[in-house]
Formats: C-alpha cells, structure tokens, sequence
C-alpha cells in the first residue's frame, strides 16, 4: 500500500510539473505535444465550418479539466508586446454561427479565473455606449430570439469572445450570432456587426474557395467604405486556399507555433503546420501583394498563435463531446479573434482601407517568421516560412500594435 502511495504521488507530481512548464510558456522542446481536433463539422452547401481545434485524450474525446490549461490573458499580451495598449472603448464584433446560451457567464468565469475586472452586460444599445461592455445579438441585430444551440459552434463562441476580450479588455464587445453556417446567414450578421459601428469585425469560419464566391464580397466592401476591419482565419487544414480569407477585401490571418520565456516574453513562432494558404482560384490580387509566384489573391496577410499545443485555455459551459469546463484550443479560430483586437488596440483605421493592406508598410512592428511549413507546394513561400513574406505566416506576427 505504501509503494502504491508512492508511485500515486510520483505521478501526479510529474503531471503538476508538465503544466506548470507548460503554462509558464517556456519554449519548444518543454512544450508537451498533444492530438487535437478540428470542432465543427464540414461545411454545409453554401455553408462553412468553424475553424477551432481542440485536445483530444487517446480515444479522440476532447480534454477538459476544472483549472485552465494553455496560454491566457497575461501570456498572450506580454508575448505580443501589447500590456501597456489600450482599445479605448472601440467596438470589436465577433460573428458565429448558432447560439451560446451561457456565453457571458463563462466570460464571467474567464475574467475572475485570470484575475480580469467584471465586464458588464450594457445596459442599452452597444453602439452608444460610453463604457465598455458586452452584447449578444442574433444576426439581425436582436437581443431576443436567438438561433438554436451547436455545441461545436458554442465551443468557437466561447473561444473568439475570451480571447478577444482577452487582448483588449477596454474595448466593448459585440457577438453577433447568425441563424446558421450558411454563407448568406453568416453575411447578414457581418452587416449588422458593421452597421451596429464595429470598428472591427472577427471572423473564424470558411470553406474550401468555389465560383461565384466574390458574390459576398460586397458584405466585406460596405466594411471597407465604413473604416471597419474585417479578419478571417485562413483555415486549418494546412495548404490550401480558405474563402472568405481569400477575399482581397479581409485580412486573413494565419497560425503559428507560439513559444515564450518563463517571464511571458517573446521567444519563437513557427509556422503551424496547420495554417491555410495559397494562391486564390477566383480573387484578383490586389494593390498591396507583389509576390511573384501568385498572380492573385495570395493568403495570408499577418498570423499569430493559432497551434493547440501552444494554444488558448478557454471555458465552455456548453457540454461538447459530453465535456464541459476548461479547455485547450487553438486553430487559426484563435489567431482572427486576437489580430481582431490588435486593430482595436492600435485605432488608426479610415474609411476606404483595403484588406489587410496596413501590417505591409511596418514590417518593423512585426516578429517575421521565418520557420516552419504547412505543406508541400514545391519548397515555395505559399507553403514555406522564409524570411519578409509567406503564405502561411503572412508579413509576420504582432510585436506591438504598431502595424495595424
């Protein structure tokens, strides 16, 4: 009985001091290596799935545990340079798909778990809000009636309204959830995110790129003729175009491998080999882009963590895989939401700024990153970090809010 004491107390020591390591951030070769999943389902016709990946034990069921596990609100601020930034009351909107029931709650969770301030629900229309604050609205800009509950969805909810209150705390926040994945569902909410003066608008969603889709870029137009920024994760299936990342008229956003030092600061990235890419079939390039082996629309603009290893701690009271609780979540669902809220951070947006045209003139306020691949395409950029521009990292990572 003793020895079995023993051992018992042997093997939980070792596992308190593989997360500790882990959530201190420390490098590559002390970060532990996981599986994890992709969330949502494939996309429905006309539709697109979410783009959130999460750590699976050995039988594919996703972890979860009563304490966070994965980077949070200080690690992620310090390592990009942004702890002394200030959004200043701008209004970041996150669109998704269906509903989740509990998501000011679980943010309420967040927050006194990582010892943030309360953030309160507004008290009237987000839009004149003198205070920051949070709103959920269904696609048409409603505080009722809201779509039906998706436990993969709520899971990417969950993410993108953490981390986005995570990176900029002062901001007011706006959910804005569509009825559905469906291409035109998810569009409406877009211009009701716009319309309700989101300075940006968060996006982690797409689909494999098909004719006809620049039919929806007129969405993303309004937003550019507004001053409001819009960012799409690029997917997470590696190479491969994403729409609507693919649209010249959003930022797309890539994934890394994000490492940091005992202290939160900066260390590494490498590209994660699960970011999408690549050259677009149907958009034209625009004005911005002069790489040479893409004569379109290449992807992506700019990056930032989006590898589950390196990934996220997020709380989710919807129950996904029959779990519910702290979860570790990554996916290029974590990089759109956090370069989201460095637009909000920096706050030099105007009417008539195309895309992610802005991080390509000041490459200075950005960590370039210069290793890894997320597939075979010919030893090219459009699959192969190098050093200025690549396809899966973009113009690099944020090392303050400088370039946007």
């Amino acid at each position: 009985m003793r020895k079995l004491v023993i051992l018992l107390t042997l093997f939980v020591g070792a596992f308190l001091l593989i997360n500790v390591v882990y959530a201190q951030g420390k490098p590559e070769k002390q970060v532990l290596r996981e599986k994890h999943s992709p969330v949502c389902a494939a996309p429905e016709k006309d539709g697109a799935r979410c783009h959130v990946r999460v750590v699976v034990d050995g039988n594919g069921s996703p972890k979860s545990s009563t304490v966070p596990s994965g980077y949070g609100p200080t690690q992620l601020r310090t390592a990009y340079n942004l702890s002394a930034a200030s959004g200043s009351n701008r209004l970041i909107a996150v669109v998704d798909a269906y509903n989740h029931p509990n998501i000011k709650s679980d943010l309420d969770k967040y927050n006194s778990t990582f010892g943030l301030p309360f953030f309160p629900s507004c008290s009237g229309s987000i839009t004149n809000s003198s205070v920051p604050c949070f709103q959920k609205v269904n696609q048409n800009g409603l505080t009722s009636s809201y779509p039906s509950t998706n436990a993969g969805w709520a899971l990417e909810i969950a993410l993108d309204v953490e981390v986005a209150h995570a990176m900029c705390p002062d901001c007011r926040l706006l959910l804005v959830e569509a009825n559905s994945a469906s291409y035109s569902n998810l569009m409406t909410a877009v211009d009701t995110a716009v319309n309700m003066g989101a300075y940006v608008v968060s996006n982690s969603y797409g689909s494999n790129e098909f004719s006809g889709e620049s039919f929806y870029d007129s969405h993303f137009q309004s937003a550019v003729n507004k001053g409001t920024a819009v960012t799409f994760s690029s997917g997470d299936s590696g190479y491969g175009a994403d729409y609507p990342a693919a649209s010249p008229l959003v930022t797309a956003v890539g994934g890394t491998s994000l490492y940091i030092n005992g202290d939160y600061t900066y260390n590494s990235e490498a590209a994660w080999s699960g970011s999408g890419s690549g050259c677009s079939a149907y958009e034209a390039k625009p004005s911005w882009q002069h790489d040479s082996n893409c004569s379109n629309r290449t992807m992506a603009d700019v990056s930032a963590v989006a590898d589950p290893n390196t990934g996220a701690a997020v709380y989710d009271s919807v129950r996904y895989g029959g779990r519910s609780g702290w979860f570790q979540v990554g996916g290029t669902s974590l990089s759109s939401p956090l370069i989201a809220a460095v637009y909000a951070l920096k706050g030099d947006l105007t009417a008539g700024v195309s895309g992610g045209s802005l991080p390509y003139g000041a490459t200075a306020n950005l960590h370039d990153v210069a290793s890894g691949s997320n597939g075979n395409c010919g030893g090219s950029y459009l699959c192969t970090s190098v050093g200025g521009y690549d396809g899966p990292t973009g113009m690099g990572t944020p090392n303050g809010s400088g370039a946007f």
